[in-house]
């Protein structure tokens, strides 16, 4: 199940509390992840846990984690259908994701980070 929720919102720690600072999931998507205000998330739950997220302000994907590349997809599949992602600079971990869902991949890519962005006529 996937659920849209900000950091204003009942039950946001309780969901996200464990992502932030960790530096587990900073070591596995060298990022980390931080409760901005105006971020919008996107929450795959599974028995009430957290098993995937994307994080999005102003149409930009700021923060993905997945433990299995199937929850991601459910999401930026979501994320597509309901908003028109600009570019984003996301982790390299997940690219052959963000190419599943549709994304485009920028030839200029960092050590670490790829920039996605929606191809033309999506």
């Amino acid at each position: 199940m996937i659920i849209k929720i900000n950091n204003k919102d009942e039950g946001f720690y309780q969901y996200m509390g464990r992502f932030f600072g960790s530096r587990l999931v900073e070591k596995q998507v060298n990022d980390r992840i931080y409760d901005d205000d105006k971020k919008e998330w996107y929450l795959y739950l599974e028995n009430n846990i957290v098993l995937a997220f994307a994080s999005i302000q102003n149409r930009v994907i700021k923060n993905v984690y997945c433990y299995k590349g199937k929850q991601l997809e459910e999401i930026l599949i979501e994320i597509r259908k309901e908003q028109k992602i600009e570019s984003s600079i996301l982790t390299k971990r997940y690219i052959e994701v963000y190419k599943k869902c549709g994304f485009q991949i920028d030839d200029k890519t960092y050590k670490n980070f790829v920039i996605i962005y929606n191809k033309k006529g999506k």
